[in-house]
């Protein structure tokens, strides 16, 4: 069976939000803050958490962040980091954290921030520690501060013809106004100075409307302009207002047209949306149907602050790969998933983005075959490694698995777990199991510890048993550590990344001693004082 690099789309290294409870007494506020979004404002610059007072005023509280390297640190004013803190008359505690501060991490669309919190009673007993990943979207950031559409390229310009050249602003204009509206600039025309390029062109104009141009040279082969019409139709003041040889001009307000609206950041930012897409000229007959024409689907978004500005689009043009052959190797998917515990009940959702995870904690990561029931397959794990990026060949790298067995170069060595019957899995041979113990990198030459996330890579196949060929691995106990160097990625192999990284803590608080004889007191609760 070939497998040509398709598991990377169908992986999920799940991302892990650790909540440590050391003793089980309630603590009330923060519980709610924990479940609460309306705590956390996302601003522009910065995010704004607040924190209750306790509703009996016997429970005082301790904040603590982790910076990007996974150090932790009390939460107290610090401008160098970007950190605010205040407290009200009646105890309630907000705290303004900075996007480009020193606790906060960037991942997939979101400004991540790990905060913490220990309670301390009137008695001076500690209560509770727990660990919350924060988040606000990225989106926002770039709604609010981008001014101006980017200028198109050289090329994107000289494509046009002068015959052709649509206008996108009246002279006089200067070449600098004309970029911001992501126009080309020509200062030798005197007719159309500035005009629209080769390429798909959107803008929120200050009076509330869409302008959307498309240059028939979007597609491969040319958009036939006739056939792009909006996706909600063409009634009355939803159709072209200016279409010559080589562009198409849509204009019309934000609130027509099957425009749809959402409101975003508790009403801080309102989004409008709405969709080109063109008709195709299909010919049919008996036994079939063809077309010669392009698919061409255009996504558009104008966002708006409450203050009414309008803000650039985002766009998305949507089009088709050529059809596949008519024969070809079927593709091979897998998934690279990470399970909430030891037996592999249960596993972490999108949703649960990045993990967050105490060096030496333990991961328990599969990976499965999808979408195959033939039970004679099995699934051969061959190369795991790690890099601090989703880039599978970025440097450095630390091997993990090497010809499917633990790197003994490595003092926590990975565990391989045994998938059988007892499993009660449907096809137990389309799984493959092992726990890791977390680590960070180091650089070689200083031996300091880097900063940044942790994603794990994985090559496999699919083997089908036979006389000659068993399909397991035989793992010695030594000499496997010499070949970490080789090259990972191969071209018969399916290669699969984790979706999200592993944001590794360096430490918890120096409550950790006091925590574990607390641990200890409950567990046993012979021969100890409790605090």
């Amino acid at each position: 069976i070939s497998m040509g690099g398709v598991g990377q789309n169908g992986c999920s290294l799940g991302a892990v939000l650790i909540c440590v409870l050391y003793c089980p007494i309630a603590l009330g506020t923060w519980d709610v803050f924990l479940e609460d979004s309306s705590f956390l404002v996302c601003g522009w610059k910065s995010l704004q958490f607040t924190l209750p007072p306790s509703k009996d005023g016997r429970v005082s509280y301790e904040l603590t962040a982790w910076d990007t390297v996974g150090q932790s640190h009390t939460l107290q004013n610090d401008s160098t980091c970007g950190v605010w803190v205040s407290q009200t008359p009646d105890g309630t505690r907000k705290v303004d954290v900075s996007y480009d501060g020193c606790y906060i991490y960037e991942w997939n669309g979101n400004y991540l921030m790990v905060v913490g919190i220990e309670g301390t009673d009137a008695g001076g007993h500690r209560t509770l520690s727990e660990e919350k990943v924060l988040r606000c979207p990225t989106w926002w950031f770039d709604y609010c501060c981008l001014s101006a559409l980017d200028a198109p390229s050289p090329s994107v310009c000289a494509a046009i013809q002068s015959q052709d050249r649509l206008s996108c602003a009246s002279p006089p204009i200067t070449q600098g106004d004309c970029e911001e509206r992501g126009c080309c600039y020509n200062p030798t025309d005197r007719l159309n100075p500035c005009y629209y390029g080769n390429t798909v062109t959107a803008q929120c104009t200050p009076d509330g409307q869409f302008s959307i141009v498309v240059s028939r040279d979007v597609t491969l082969p040319p958009l036939i302009l006739d056939s792009v019409l909006l996706a909600s139709g063409s009634s009355a003041g939803c159709v072209p207002v200016v279409k010559n040889n080589a562009f198409v001009l849509f204009q019309f307000p934000l609130s027509a047209c099957g425009t749809t609206f959402q409101v975003k950041m508790d009403g801080a930012m309102g989004v409008y949306e709405n969709e080109l897409v063109a008709d195709q000229d299909v010919r049919t007959w008996s036994l079939g149907s063809i077309t010669r024409d392009s698919t061409f689907r255009l996504h558009v978004r104008c966002g708006y602050s409450a203050s009414g500005n309008y803000l650039p689009l985002s766009i998305q043009v949507f089009t088709l790969p050529p059809p596949p052959a008519v024969s070809q190797p079927g593709p091979l998917t897998l998934e690279l998933r990470i399970a909430t515990e030891q037996g592999y009940g249960s596993y972490y959702e999108d949703r649960d983005y990045p993990v967050v995870k105490v060096l030496r904690d333990p991961i328990y990561v599969e990976v499965r075959i999808l979408q195959r029931t033939d039970p004679n397959l099995i699934l051969v794990l061959h190369q795991c490694w790690s890099t601090p990026s989703a880039n599978p060949q970025q440097q450095p790298q630390w091997p993990i698995l090497v010809d499917g067995c633990p790197y003994t170069g490595d003092n926590y060595q990975t565990q391989l777990v045994p998938v059988g019957a007892a499993t009660r899995l449907q096809f137990p041979s389309h799984y493959q199991r092992f726990i890791i113990s977390t680590f960070t990198f180091v650089d070689s030459a200083s031996q300091k510890t880097l900063t940044g996330p942790v994603y794990l890579h994985c090559s496999a196949s699919v083997c089908q048993p036979s006389l000659l060929v068993s399909c397991t691995t035989s793992c010695p106990a030594a000499a496997r550590g010499r070949r970490s160097s080789e090259q990972h990625l191969q071209d018969d192999l399916s290669h699969i990344t984790s979706r999200g990284p592993v944001i590794l803590l360096q430490d918890r608080p120096k409550r950790e001693a006091a925590m574990d004889r607390l641990g200890k007191c409950l567990n046993h609760g012979v021969g100890l004082t409790c605090p």
